[in-house]
């Protein structure tokens, strides 16, 4: 079979410390963080990972945490230059690097471009410092407009500025007001999303009071057009792009593509090019279990059963905005259209899809009821 693009994700578990909205899998900073060791141990994870490769070069690379910006760009030149060494990257492969709007981070933007990242997510979130405060950030907004400042100074491919709405207390003006500030900055990419309480945060163990619905929607429906009026065009759920400005790598993610992840808790997805079986695995979450040399890795591999393949595949999917070649089901899954009869014949019957002989394409409707239109293909 064809296999689909490869790209790598690389976990940095480290930030100075963990805010209460955050589950992602980050530690608070506690003295020095162990660079070297931990860079020769995500090249030692990704020498374990080289038999899933199967003869693809990286099509994108994503460093998150935590905070990589947290790192030294004399790391991530060791560590690009063996992904290139035992792999080896595609032409025009995309590097994105997260960080965060403060002074050390945003100082080491062209390290990080002489590493040969040629892109940068900043995590603003707000451009009030009240709201930044809540969230428990420890950047101001003068800062986040220093850092996209520097991201269009540092000779960046492309940037992103993460921005957040519905926080605490927030109203429709402070909303739109924190997306015309960013949208002021001219970034090629913002990703715009609701903040919403997960489980084991803080938040979820005192929930702050959150914008009623009426607001929320409010919020949505007035700042898509604020973001379309200025030239940002919506291709996923809250990634939005001057045209051609697409975040590679996620789009391999929401394409069914396939991924290695390295680091603390990072996870895989796989697709056997003799059988076509989909394996997923995650990595040692914590830390010191992770550059413990007497542990594996691998914290846990399973493969994707059959009857959780068309879900998995419709999930990721119809996210995006672009048209779904019906090509691309059985290609990537390996079962049969006729399989997915039915459900399809109820999306399209509710207004939830359109298809045409060649595409699917989820309608303005499916778009707001994503949920509904996901729940027919479990």
């Amino acid at each position: 079979m064809n296999l689909p693009p490869l790209s790598l994700y690389v976990h940095v578990p480290w930030c100075v410390q963990k805010c209460p909205y955050c589950d992602f899998n980050s530690h608070g900073q506690k003295g020095d963080i162990p660079e070297k060791g931990y860079v020769q141990h995500l090249i030692d994870d990704l020498k374990t990972d080289l038999h899933l490769v199967q003869g693809r070069k990286i099509h994108s690379i994503f460093i998150g945490g935590g905070t990589p910006s947290l790192l030294t760009g004399e790391a991530y030149v060791n560590l690009l230059t063996a992904v290139d060494s035992l792999i080896g990257l595609s032409e025009n492969c995309e590097i994105t690097l997260e960080a965060n709007p403060g002074t050390v981070e945003t100082g080491r933007f062209k390290e990080y471009v002489a590493a040969g990242i040629n892109r940068i997510s900043i995590g603003v979130q707000s451009m009030q410092n009240d709201k930044l405060k809540a969230l428990g950030r420890i950047h101001g907004a003068d800062e986040a407009t220093y850092a996209a400042e520097q991201a269009h100074e540092a000779g960046l491919n492309s940037f992103n500025l993460d921005l957040m709405h519905g926080l605490p207390g927030q109203s429709v003006e402070d909303a739109l007001s924190d997306l015309k500030k960013v949208i002021a900055l001219n970034p090629p990419h913002i990703s715009w999303y609701q903040l919403t309480i997960e489980a084991n945060t803080q938040f979820a163990s005192k929930p702050p009071v959150l914008p009623a619905d009426d607001t929320l929607w409010d919020i949505q429906e007035q700042g898509q057009a604020l973001l379309a009026d200025a030239g940002y065009q919506q291709y996923e759920i809250s990634g939005y792009a001057k045209p051609g400005y697409q975040c590679q790598h996620n789009l391999n993610y929401w394409r069914f593509g396939d991924y290695l992840g390295i680091g603390c808790g990072a996870h895989a997805k796989v697709t056997d090019a003799k059988t076509g079986i989909i394996t997923r695995t995650e990595k040692v979450k914590h830390p010191r279990g992770y550059m413990d040399l007497a542990k594996p890795y691998l914290f846990k591999q399973w493969q994707v059963e059959q009857h959780d393949l068309p879900f998995e595949f419709f999930m990721n999917r119809l996210r995006l905005f672009e048209a779904c070649p019906i090509s691309d089901f059985t290609a990537l899954t390996q079962l049969p259209l006729q399989s997915q009869a039915d459900a399809l014949q109820q999306a399209v019957a509710k207004g939830l899809l359109e298809q045409t002989e060649s595409h699917w394409q989820v309608s303005q409707k499916g778009h707001r009821f994503l949920n509904d239109l996901l729940e027919l293909f479990v």
